[in-house]
């Protein structure tokens, strides 16, 4: 799915704040968790809001590079790994560890992360149903085809009426 999709599911930061503090509640009963790890880039922001609503301190981030033009996932590439603390948390393999990130589309990330963390609590604010089996908690489930334009990739300018797209 790329930019171009007519499915296009474009998200305010005033909605993705509502959305990540949703995901904060639903994670408040799953835990208690110890540390959050969040997938950079599209984890930072939701990480943020979690770790401020469930009062967590220990905030680590794994980089992972996967959509390397924003039309076409490439190959996974771990650009930076999790610090051997975070992983020697709970049973040394994940347990009380919270994995956050904006989105799992595919799985493919989620499923590398999951590797070096098989225990910890795996959650998105939104997910396609491609990716879906590999997050426990999530706020917002949208098809496979849907575009997610996100806050920190948008500025204001004038959109077409929907219609205008379907004419043809």
């Amino acid at each position: 799915m790329s930019p171009s999709s007519p499915k296009a599911f474009p998200v305010s930061w005033d909605q993705f704040h509502r959305d990540a503090r949703a995901l904060a509640w639903r994670l408040a009963s799953a835990g208690p968790f110890e540390a959050i790890v969040c997938i950079t880039r599209g984890g930072l922001v939701p990480a943020a809001i979690v770790a401020r609503e469930l009062d967590i301190r220990l905030i680590e981030s794994v980089c992972i590079a996967s959509y390397h033009d924003y039309k076409n996932q490439g190959e996974l590439r771990v650009l930076k790994d999790i610090a051997p603390s975070i992983k020697a948390i709970g049973d040394g393999s994940g347990r009380g560890v919270l994995v956050i990130d904006d989105l799992t589309d595919t799985g493919k990330t989620a499923k590398m992360v999951r590797d070096m963390l098989p225990n910890a609590h795996f959650a998105t604010v939104y997910a396609k149903p491609v990716g879906r089996p590999m997050v426990e908690t999530f706020v917002t489930e949208v098809s496979q085809d849907t575009w997610i334009y996100f806050p920190w990739d948008m500025g204001l300018s004038y959109q077409a009426p929907i219609t205008e797209g379907a004419a043809g």
